[in-house]
């Protein structure tokens, strides 16, 4: 036979040369293992195939090229502004090139460094240790509590209004509310969603005494007639004070607390809330879609939005942050967002997301209707989970339920990559 070639002849496919599609670093683990190599060193060499960047906004001048020779020292690298180097940039965004081991490597060495590094270094491993970790735990709600951080959970949609952009009023009288959430609980929703107030795009404004007369008389049954937690999607402080009270767990709030009123509320009634991102209003928010850094300007929104709560008084571990899909981003926005899910991951609390029917799958297909987008939704429910949101917010529960089986599966090998990827150099 050639020699190292096992008689397959001296083309190119003569060592069967692959670029390897490695989802974790479990199975790069594994396919290293294969080599027979020594089986301590597989771990090691495994934690070295994957470069976990990050970005940094703000980083002041005389900061930005020390940060860059520290990870330079342990094998990583940096980028920053050109103007860094004459001195044109006070500040300037970074970002970091470096393995989860170089990253352990060089926190401890920032923590002694001037001119704001140590902060930079608590920001880098807060924001990785986040993203990495997917420790299950409990989010007590008012009445009832939910587990995050195993499976994704399904949040199932009622909409109490008689112009919903999805199901057109089909639910406002009590009676068919009530009977549509019960469905929705039989179909496996693990937490239920309600909303008296349509925010579709272009959508007035509801007052708050006719919203609540809307969702009171399905709240003051539901207690009774399911077991899951109920969250309640308002923009308004004493909707959401009266909702907390008739046995809601959770604050839905699409306009992500801006309202001190509302931050208020959740500090003194210690009811968890989910902070999603919006530029202006369902009136206005259409006129609002020109960023120039899409993912960075939404993540830092949410990160002000929470830090703003956690200083009235909200704790840290109520808050869920949302993306705001369709909440002035256009298609091909809400689509880079959905890709880029794992990012809202470092900010440390669970991503939400709702995509179900809404109009940016109308325009993958081609202008479907809301009434046709049911496969699409199950797609963006699936790329989600995968992507590491928590719970997602539909409208068809139980295929949404069964998709998310497979999504699940595929998902494990992540939980594994944590013990392996922290694991010691």
């Amino acid at each position: 036979m050639p020699e190292g070639g096992g008689g397959r002849g001296s083309g190119p496919n003569r060592f069967h040369a692959r670029v390897l599609d490695l989802g974790t670093l479990t199975e790069t683990a594994a396919e290293i293992a294969r080599t027979a190599s020594d089986p301590e060193g597989v771990g090691i060499m495994a934690r070295k195939a994957r470069i976990y960047p990050i970005h940094l906004d703000d980083v002041p001048l005389k900061a930005a090229p020390l940060l860059k020779q520290e990870l330079l020292a342990v094998g990583g690298d940096s980028a920053h502004a050109r103007g860094v180097a004459d001195h044109t940039a006070a500040r300037t965004g970074v970002v970091l090139l470096a393995t989860y081991g170089q990253y352990r490597r060089v926190l401890p060495k920032l923590a002694r460094q001037p001119f704001g590094l140590a902060a930079i270094g608590e920001a880098i491993g807060s924001a990785l240790d986040h993203r990495l970790r997917r420790k299950e735990r409990t989010i007590p709600g008012l009445h009832r509590s939910f587990t995050v951080g195993g499976g994704t959970r399904v949040m199932g949609v009622l909409n109490v209004t008689p112009d919903s952009f999805s199901d057109g009023g089909r639910f406002a009288d009590p009676e068919a509310a009530v009977i549509q959430a019960v469905r929705l609980v039989e179909e496996g929703a693990d937490l239920l969603d309600i909303g008296a107030e349509s925010t579709r795009p272009g959508a007035l404004a509801v007052a708050p005494d006719e919203e609540w007369e809307r969702l009171a008389p399905v709240l003051s049954r539901l207690g009774s007639e399911v077991s899951v937690p109920i969250s309640v999607d308002t923009r308004h402080a004493e909707v959401a004070e009266k909702a907390l009270a008739a046995g809601a767990d959770v604050v839905n709030d699409v306009s992500g607390l801006r309202d001190p009123a509302m931050r208020q509320v959740l500090a003194r009634t210690g009811a968890p809330a989910i902070v999603m991102h919006m530029r202006g209003d369902p009136t206005t928010m259409r006129e609002h879609l020109e960023y120039a850094d899409l993912r960075g300007e939404v993540y830092g929104a949410l990160a002000d939005a929470c830090a703003l709560a956690e200083a009235d008084g909200v704790a840290s571990d109520r808050l869920l942050v949302d993306p705001g899909l369709g909440f002035g981003k256009g298609p091909g926005q809400d689509l880079e967002l959905l890709a880029h899910l794992g990012e809202f991951r470092s900010l440390g609390h669970p991503v939400v997301v709702g995509a179900s029917r809404k109009s940016f799958l109308g325009a993958v297909l081609g202008g479907a209707p809301v009434g046709d987008r049911e496969e699409a939704s199950l797609a963006a429910a699936v790329a989600a989970a995968l992507a590491g949101a928590e719970i997602v917010r539909v409208h068809s529960v139980r295929p949404t339920v069964r998709a998310l089986k497979l999504a699940d599966r595929l998902r494990g090998a992540v939980a594994e990559e944590e013990a392996l990827v922290t694991g010691a150099d």
